[in-house]
């Protein structure tokens, strides 16, 4: 997880993943207006959120369970912004055959 943000905004801003709901999603973003987008997969099922600036703003943080309170038009969901690394391929050209 990241470092504890002093707003919502601020950790969207600087996170490569969100956990919403106990789901995660790479498939997130900030529009224009800072309306939080987030798509991902449950099963099957393609789940869709949607989150105005004033319900971002709104958000408060859970210290115990080190996570975002945001209610939207669906209801209340927890979010966990957090950092992603991924494996690049460092090998060296030369070592193909190794």
């Amino acid at each position: 997880m990241t470092a504890v943000s002093d707003t919502l905004i601020n950790a969207l801003e600087h996170c490569d993943m969100l956990e919403i709901d106990g789901l995660h999603a790479f498939d997130f973003s900030l529009d224009e207006d800072d309306n939080l987008h987030i798509e991902c997969m449950d099963g099957r099922a393609l789940k869709r959120w949607e989150f105005s600036i004033a319900q971002i703003t709104a958000a408060t943080f859970d210290p115990d369970l080190k996570s975002w309170i945001i209610t939207g038009d669906s209801g209340e969901h927890r979010l966990v912004p957090m950092d992603a690394f991924g494996g690049g391929d460092d090998e060296e050209e030369g070592n193909e055959d190794a």
